[in-house]
């Protein structure tokens, strides 16, 4: 145990496709960005959160660190994905220190996992609002091989994993530091990355239900590479707006449009779910990551979902130097840094 523990941290997203690096300094009011960095990654090294081949990864962080000249060591990580189980539970009131003995027999009923297989932490999230006897408790498992396998690539990378996050957590961290809600609002924080969506529904600052849905930009991607028999990098050059000499602009359009609805259609399945066994509504909707800014995506969302959808800004309240990041670059990769800008605002010890 450091009894004097380091509180720079830089927040690493990785992810299917890229890494995403965000470095803050706290200030008095808010956060500075200090460095942010995006490292592409070969196709099949990570698959829905499992690292598939280590050895590109370590190299592209490496070269991350290098280039950004990043003297911190310390990271926060975070990961999601079929090993990963979050659940909220509701328990009788008792304190954490009586709870945490016992998290382990409660767990077993949640989770689908060998206990000897996971690491498990929980969360007090407060009374439940239906009864004062009883309290709302976060749990959340891991399985010990997923996070080994991350921590052992940023150890081998010169770095020190310090803290692992969830994907969806991270996400609420980065919009409670940017944004205010009404009391009682209910709000669905939607990342749509490469292979896997995040959601997390929050109500004053506070998770009440989330989901990953194995489905992201690859699907469009692939399906413009099967349907125009292109490589899946020419698809993906097209899925980004770009244009290939030979490829009609309507058709491609009405292509990816149809693979875009299938996403919608999984997301509105979930808050559908949601709004359902909660006899409650979404107020508003905050899209994330590299593939929401996918053509039309955004309005067929907002169409299928009845409510109103606007893209997240994790810089809106966070200062940079003008000098150093250009506007037009900060907003070009603000929807890739949700996670890791999460991830950046969390404290070693927290």
């Amino acid at each position: 145990m450091e009894l004097f523990p380091p509180k720079k941290i830089i927040g690493l997203d990785v992810g299917t496709s890229s890494i995403k690096l965000v470095e803050l300094e706290e200030t008095k009011e808010t956060y500075k960005l200090k460095n942010f960095g995006l490292a592409k990654l070969p196709k099949e090294t990570i698959v829905n959160g499992v690292i598939i081949n280590a050895d590109p990864l370590i190299q592209a962080i490496k070269t991350l660190i290098s280039n950004l000249k990043i003297t911190t060591k310390n990271v926060a990580l975070s990961v999601s994905g079929h090993p990963v189980i979050v659940k909220k539970i509701t328990l009788p009131l008792m304190s954490e220190s009586e709870l945490e003995p016992m998290i382990e027999a409660e767990s077993e009923q949640y989770i689908p996992f060998d206990l000897d297989e996971v690491n498990i932490d929980f969360q007090i999230l407060g009374v439940n609002e239906e009864s004062e006897e009883q309290m709302d408790v976060m749990l959340v498992a891991a399985k010990k091989q997923m996070v080994t396998e991350y921590t052992d690539v940023l150890s081998v990378a010169g770095l020190k994993p310090s803290i692992v996050d969830i994907d969806v957590f991270a996400l609420e961290n980065m919009f409670n530091i940017n944004y205010t809600t009404e009391e009682n609002e209910i709000i669905a924080l939607i990342d749509i990355g490469a292979s896997i969506t995040n959601i997390n529904i929050i109500k004053n600052d506070t998770s009440i239900f989330n989901r990953d849905v194995f489905l992201g930009g690859n699907h469009i991607t692939e399906e413009l590479q099967k349907e125009l028999s292109l490589s899946f990098e020419e698809a993906d050059i097209l899925k980004s707006g770009e244009s290939i000499e030979g490829i009609n602009q309507d058709a491609l359009d009405e292509m990816i449009s149809k693979s875009a609805t299938s996403i919608a259609r999984e997301i509105q399945r979930t808050l559908d779910f949601f709004t359902g066994s909660n006899y409650s509504e979404i107020n508003h909707i905050y899209l994330s990551g590299g593939a929401s800014k996918t053509k039309g995506l955004k309005e067929i969302i907002e169409e299928s979902v009845n409510a109103p959808v606007e893209f997240t800004d994790p810089f809106k309240t966070i200062k940079y130097d003008k000098n150093t990041f250009d506007p037009e670059y900060i907003k070009e990769i603000s929807l890739l840094s949700a996670v890791a800008t999460g991830l950046a605002s969390r404290k070693i010890g927290d």
